[in-house]
């Protein structure tokens, strides 16, 4: 590595560390968060669903295998900042193409290493997530408390409208195989049609729709119900995203006017905004559910799954309707992670069954959603 560049972490509550910079040369703020995954640090600076946050990995060696230009969730590194234990510029592997700091420097993320992450990790579980600032430019510790202090706080906040797409497209791109890349699969294969709204779309959610046999088209979080269902489709999807559930009204009016109509799918934020359309209200973690080891049970089998998560709030169990079945629960803290309507058509879960990163253990439930489908079409 060149030179080492000072740089300051600095949370709301006057807490700060010292490290080092290696990514963009400048300052940052937003939610600081930390996720457990041990890879899959370009999947998880991709995913639109940590807009606005600060990640912090607790697995110590970051950036020994590089980025490509195949592990992408979105076109571009979403996060406000990221943080590390130790970072490695020399990498090592058979697809990788650049360097991580190389490409966080490219993509204008600020990013600090050489702290001591057990400790914040520690401060995050004791004190909650925070909001707080990376500084490369300024060192001056009381100005950056101050400023640190003075951030907004994640709820009440609508980061959807930063990261939906802003036109609909077509998706046509499976999932990855080695040697052989994104397998592209034609329309007249495919056995349904699905609109999903892009609340902040993971691609792999798209990868996996598309190999289970879904035409998909992914449309603005704003599209009216009336235009979407003059679309004829087999079924509605309510994608991932980052921010605050109780701050999207406008999309939950829009929601609730699709239950009991076509069959829904709902995963992380599309969980929650389903179930507030359902009646149900949401509340903001203390730290949040982020990393690849999860222990999540299905009430009805019994069965655990080991799942990928992201998110920062959950649906209350107790405002849940009578009608509704709670389908899933967190198993570390009792939390809800599903529920279903049969009646309705509905389906929806807090975790990512797309992973990426993360385990396979739920990649069932896009067949689930395919047999919901074909449920309504048979009336």
């Amino acid at each position: 590595m060149s030179k080492k560049k000072k740089a300051f972490l600095v949370l709301a509550d006057g807490t700060y560390f010292e490290g080092y910079s290696f990514g963009y040369d400048g300052d940052t703020e937003g939610e600081v968060v930390f996720n457990t995954s041990i890879t899959g640090y370009q999947e998880i600076l991709t995913d639109p669903s940590y807009k606005g946050q600060i990640v912090t990995m607790t697995y110590s060696q970051i950036g020994n295998y590089g980025i490509n230009s195949e592990d992408m969730e979105s076109d571009k590194p979403q996060v406000a900042g990221f943080i590390v234990k130790e970072y490695f510029e020399n990498y090592s592997n058979f697809r990788a193409e650049k360097s991580l700091g190389q490409w966080l420097k490219e993509n204008k993320i600020v990013a600090i290493h050489g702290i001591d992450t057990r400790k914040l990790t520690r401060h995050i579980r004791n004190e909650g997530a925070m909001p707080g600032l990376i500084s490369i430019t300024d060192f001056d510790i009381e100005r950056l408390k101050k400023k640190a202090k003075e951030i907004p706080p994640m709820s009440g906040q609508d980061l959807v409208k930063e990261v939906t797409t802003d036109k609909p497209y077509w998706w046509d791109q499976g999932v990855w195989e080695l040697g052989k890349g994104y397998k592209k699969t034609a329309v007249n294969e495919d056995r349904f049609f699905v609109v999903l709204y892009d609340y902040g779309i993971k691609r792999n959610i798209l990868r996996l729709l598309k190999s289970a046999g879904v035409k998909v088209l992914v449309v603005p979080s704003t599209t009216p119900y009336e235009e979407v269902m003059d679309m004829k489709p087999d079924g509605i999807f309510l994608s991932n995203g980052p921010g605050d559930p109780a701050a999207l009204d406008y999309i939950v009016e829009n929601i609730a006017k699709f239950v009991g109509n076509i069959p829904i799918f709902g995963i992380c934020l599309g969980h929650q905004l389903l179930s507030r359309a359902l009646g149900a209200k949401t509340f903001k973690l203390k730290f949040g559910h982020r990393g690849a080891n999860q222990p999540v049970m299905d009430l009805e089998s019994g069965r655990v799954e080991i799942t990928a998560q992201n998110h920062g709030f959950a649906v209350d169990t107790e405002t849940l309707p009578d009608t509704v079945r709670k389908s899933h629960i967190n198993l570390n803290d009792k939390t809800l992670e599903g529920i279903r309507d049969d009646k309705k058509f509905l389906l929806s879960v807090q975790y990512h069954p797309e992973a990426s990163p993360g385990p396979h253990d739920s990649a069932y439930l896009f067949s689930e959603f395919m047999k919901l489908m074909e449920r309504f079409r048979e009336g």
